[in-house]
């Protein structure tokens, strides 16, 4: 992968969503800046996001309010169940080369119900193709959060094996998995 220019590194990235979360926690409106100015900006100057966030597309998981993010911060992919094809890819690529993204975050979260399907429905239609990449990450689990955490486990695999990840490095892209707790806004790195 070509080198963007780096806004920060993937731990620096981690720091700044995980105390976005601890904001969410506790508050009852939106946190980040969505502002006239920032707008005019990013429109202007072009986006820098942190960090890239694939996670489901319940209409209960909000990554820019569950991270406190505004405008420009994080580079949102949205799809039921999390999985990972070669869309998601092509915009995680995208989101680290040209802009300069470090960490990509996979954001499952519990009572999913993709994965619920996948677990306790043989869906048809264009969803069966969603439950097969769940079943296919899953194997036998009927732990929904169980099951929840090995979808997750896989799309990082399916990141990892597609795109060239260097974990180690301090400005190489990094890899992580996440789940959101529906109940209470909480955020568990895994």
């Amino acid at each position: 992968m070509s080198a963007a220019t780096v806004t920060c590194t993937a731990g620096e990235a981690i720091r700044k969503l995980k105390e976005g979360n601890a904001r969410y926690l506790h508050t009852e409106t939106g946190e980040g800046d969505v502002s006239l100015r920032l707008r005019e900006k990013t429109c202007a100057e072009g986006q820098a996001p942190y960090a890239v966030v694939i996670t489901c597309s319940d209409s209960r998981v909000i990554p820019e309010s569950i991270f406190s993010a505004g405008i420009g911060d994080l580079f949102v992919i949205r799809v039921a169940g999390n999985v990972i094809d070669n869309h998601q890819l092509g915009s995680i690529e995208y989101a680290a080369e040209h802009l300069g993204s470090r960490l990509i975050v996979v954001m499952g979260h519990n009572h999913c119900g993709a994965v619920d399907a996948a677990i306790h429905h043989d869906p048809a239609g264009y969803i069966k193709f969603i439950t097969d990449e769940i079943r296919e990450a899953i194997g036998e689990e009927t732990d929904d959060y169980k099951a929840c955490c090995l979808n997750v486990q896989r799309s990082i695999r399916v990141i990892e094996d597609s795109l060239e990840i260097r974990q180690e490095e301090e400005h190489g892209l990094r890899v992580v998995g996440a789940m959101y707790h529906l109940e209470d806004g909480s955020v568990e790195f895994l």
